[in-house]
């Protein structure tokens, strides 16, 4: 469906030319003194230092954050269990009430190489988990690739596997596409998972199924938590918030070990938020290996879905996504 993307210099000035188009600023944001911006004139992110590693913004220049913000906890550190600020974060799976939720209050360090800023969190105590972001942003238009890393310090050996949890701003759209369909007899195995939790519900109206697609509306009056997931070997989904679509996309791998019975995607909402979390498989890492998992990102512009169905939701995802005719 779409193709696959992988001398450190501290960052210590307000602003690092990183090419003609892409560039870097030192700035406050959220009541955080130490946040570093990197735009291309089109789009920006935000990226967290006094807390993290977290990407907190990503939209146009002068439009909207498509990620959710808690101004509650905005521009606040240190505090002694995990936070849920908003923005992009990287955790570990599968979910552990001590190795996922490990606090991520205190600094983190920023460096750059050539156009890759990243973010690396000091190893957890709790966990011994050393968490990264490597953030590229294109020197045109919307596309980002994120890195996320964990590396093991621990001296035992450790099961781990990346989850990229996107948190979405109120009142949008998030979409997911299910592998290529078929017909019977023509295709007689089955093809994907669709994994449920205990207080998953299939009734319930924000949850909208197509042949194609899954969609799941965030509504802000809805306080009943929602979730499902499902593997996909091109993984993607997409927020639409008015008129701005974010899309991210990930590869998975066939045949391998993933959490949560085998999802290599997970949508949730409340009414707070929609997150988007793409998983990578499930590793085991000695001490100072690492796993990667790779994001890439787009926002597009002007988009407008008239309704939920798939020749409505073909002509607006298709041509982001190469032009698969599932």
């Amino acid at each position: 469906m779409f193709s696959r993307f992988a001398r450190f210099a501290t960052l210590s000035c307000c602003t690092l030319l990183m090419n003609a188009q892409v560039k870097i600023d030192k700035v406050p944001y959220g009541g955080w003194p130490n946040c570093y911006r990197i735009s291309n004139g089109e789009v920006e992110l935000i990226v967290t230092s006094d807390v993290g590693p977290r990407i907190i913004r990503y939209g146009f220049v002068g439009g909207q954050n498509l990620f959710k913000e808690y101004p509650e906890t905005l521009g606040k550190s240190g505090e002694a269990t995990w936070q849920l600020r908003g923005g992009h974060r990287i955790w570990v799976a599968p979910e552990d009430a001590v190795r996922t939720y490990a606090p991520d209050n205190g600094p983190v360090q920023i460096k750059i190489d050539g156009q890759v800023l990243t973010a690396t969190q000091p190893a957890e105590p709790l966990t011994g988990f050393e968490k990264q972001l490597q953030i590229t942003l294109a020197p045109h238009g919307s596309e980002v690739t994120v890195r996320h890393q964990i590396r093991n310090t621990s001296p035992k050996p450790q099961e781990a596997a990346a989850w990229a949890l996107s948190i979405m701003a109120q009142n949008g759209i998030g979409i997911t596409g299910f592998p290529p369909r078929g017909k019977h007899p023509d295709v007689l195995p089955p093809t994907n998972p669709l994994i449920m939790w205990a207080f998953t519900d299939l009734t319930d109206p924000r949850l909208v199924f197509t042949k194609k697609y899954l969609t799941l509306r965030q509504d802000p009056a809805n306080t009943n938590p929602q979730k499902l997931g499902h593997f996909n070997k091109d993984t993607w989904a997409a927020y639409l918030l008015g008129t701005d679509l974010f899309l991210k996309r990930s590869a998975a791998e066939p045949g391998r070990t993933y959490p949560d019975m085998g999802s290599s995607f997970e949508i949730f909402t409340r009414n707070d938020m929609l997150e988007m979390e793409t998983l990578g498989p499930i590793e085991r890492l000695a001490q100072g290996q690492s796993l990667m998992h790779v994001e890439h990102w787009t926002l597009t512009k002007n988009v407008k879905m008239n309704a939920v169905s798939d020749a409505e939701l073909d002509r607006i995802l298709l041509p982001l996504l190469g032009g698969d005719k599932r």
